[in-house]
């Protein structure tokens, strides 16, 4: 058989083997032949990998990819890393499924940690986005999660109460369309309007439709501060009692680092009852939108009510006064992490100018209160700001790191000045963590960003380098490979990824992307 491409002499990291030195060949979006000394005349195209690592493409379990693709289809700063798969909609957040008349509203709601998409949104279901997305032709596998605060919103509107029986029902439809039409998971966001006004029951309801397909429910739990164990324990219960897979979006710890023995703990114990993983991205900051900070009730009725209230001396006031003393069993971040460590990622006109400034020095350059300053930043650019907050030391996040159910998403979020996870993630992990300081052993590393995230989704068809596998993989140098993005800097590519393949085309090569975009989007199951 020819080969499209042969890479020779590389340490090559099939999965959860130890690595060899053999030689790869690739024929159109397979592996088609692995072993020593394959024939190079055999070859179109031979790359000599001698000292160089080679291994399975990278999978991002929490990418906030769901309408990048239509600005830039490229994706460059995931690819850049190594990331050829992305699990998209999480948090319970997605484009779709939305109602016509209220797309506007999702769109503003969702561009602080999405972007906004095209335009116009042409779609209403689903199926309909998955079909836009992927006339994109992104560069990378882009895999849908169902989101739940979506299918909420397009059932019940943003209202702060149960669902009736016919409601529940609605909810369970879409569900089972968004899985029917690809979906992979099912993604909830308990911090996010408005999943964060569902109790437990409707909870259990939704994820029996996840259940159905052996589909993981990928969870923002609804408190990550001092009520962590409580929220975790609620997802365990209903992972329980639904019969789905159990799959911890982000863990953390904000604030509170005593709780992090018993949070592993409480993991360690459910693991003995239910299929449960996590994953995490290797930093001691967060980032999502700037409205995170306001209490639940505020966000009810979706983004122009949220304003009308900020714009309302009395709302505003009482708004204030519940971040400063708190709501039973809120996850209240400003009172956690304090303004000083509150950065501005990204502000919309005519507020640019806060990129990079902490709460605090806004306030200082103000001569006003620092939650007033964050309060007048949300309405200045109609909510369209987002935040990193620094909540925990590196001993924490190596604490969780070390954990044997522990997988990776970068939950990298798009802009001018983004969290370094964006173009770090893989590299920090393999390369800083596994490379450099032997955190854990290299296969363990490749294993948590490749092998076993497939198998969390269910892909059989890559993870590995296998023949009759598909030609997802990345080229290392041992020496390079490491990330380079810093929270001043954070728009740089980690050194030494010598390539990239997404289905056998390579995308990434000698610094730059190669334009190709082989990746699209995964439908169907």
């Amino acid at each position: 058989m020819p080969y499209d491409l042969l890479i020779k002499g590389a340490l090559v990291y099939p999965g959860e083997e130890p690595p060899r030195v053999i030689d790869v060949a690739i024929q159109g979006d397979r592996i088609v032949a692995l072993g020593p000394e394959l024939a190079a005349e055999a070859a179109a195209e031979v790359m000599q990998a001698d000292g160089l690592l080679l291994c399975p493409g990278f999978i991002d379990l929490h990418a906030h990819s769901a309408l990048e693709p239509f600005r830039d289809p490229l994706l460059a700063p995931k690819i850049a890393q190594g990331f050829t798969t992305e699990l998209i909609n999480p948090d319970g957040l997605a484009p779709a499924p939305v109602d016509r008349a209220r797309w506007q509203a999702r769109r503003a709601y969702l561009q602080p940690l999405e972007g906004p998409g095209p335009e116009t949104w042409p779609w209403s279901s689903i199926d309909e986005y998955l079909q836009a997305l992927a006339a994109t032709r992104p560069a990378t596998t882009l895999v849908p999660s169902v989101g739940h605060g979506s299918v909420r919103e397009y059932v019940m509107g943003n209202e702060q109460r149960a669902p009736t029986a016919q409601e529940l029902e609605a909810m369970r439809r879409e569900v089972r369309a968004g899985f029917e039409a690809g979906a992979r998971s099912l993604s909830f966001g308990l911090i996010y309007v408005p999943g964060t006004f569902a109790d437990t029951a409707e909870l259990i309801e939704v994820a029996k439709e996840a259940a159905r397909f052996g589909a993981p429910l990928a969870v923002h739990v609804r408190n990550e501060s001092d009520l962590v164990l409580q929220a975790v324990g609620e997802m365990i219960e209903v992972a329980r009692r639904s019969g789905a897979p159990l799959h911890l979006s982000h863990l953390k710890v904000i604030g509170h680092a005593h709780l992090v023995d018993p949070l592993l703990e409480l993991i360690n114990q459910a693991s003995q009852e239910i299929d449960i993983t996590f994953d995490q991205y290797p930093y001691g900051a967060g980032s999502t939108m700037l409205s995170a900070l306001l209490p639940p009730w505020s966000l009810a009725g979706g983004p122009e009510a949220t304003l009308a209230r900020l714009r309302n001396p009395a709302a505003r006031t009482q708004i204030a006064r519940d971040v400063r003393r708190g709501l039973p069993g809120w996850e209240n971040i400003f009172a956690a992490v304090g303004p000083e460590s509150i950065i501005i990622s990204h502000a919309a006109p005519p507020r640019s100018d806060a990129i990079g400034k902490s709460l605090a020095q806004l306030a200082e350059e103000r001569k006003i209160d620092p939650l007033e300053a964050a309060l007048d930043l949300l309405c200045d650019t109609s909510l369209d700001v987002t935040m990193i907050d620094h909540y925990a030391s590196e001993e924490v996040v190596r604490q969780i790191f070390r954990h044997p159910l522990h997988l990776i998403g970068s939950d990298g979020i798009f802009g001018e000045h983004p969290h370094p996870r964006l173009y770090g993630t893989a590299a920090r992990v393999l390369g800083r963590y596994a490379l450099r300081e032997g955190l854990l052993p290299v296969e363990e590393a490749i294993a948590r960003l490749a092998t076993r995230a497939a198998r969390r989704l269910g892909l059989v068809d890559r993870g590995r380098i296998a023949e009759g596998l598909r030609a997802d993989l990345v080229l290392l140098d041992p020496a390079r490979f490491i990330d380079t993005a810093t929270y001043e800097e954070p728009r740089r590519t980690p050194d030494g990824v010598v390539g990239v393949w997404v289905a056998g085309r390579v995308v990434w090569r000698d610094g730059a992307p190669t334009g190709e975009r082989p990746g699209g989007v995964l439908a169907g199951r």
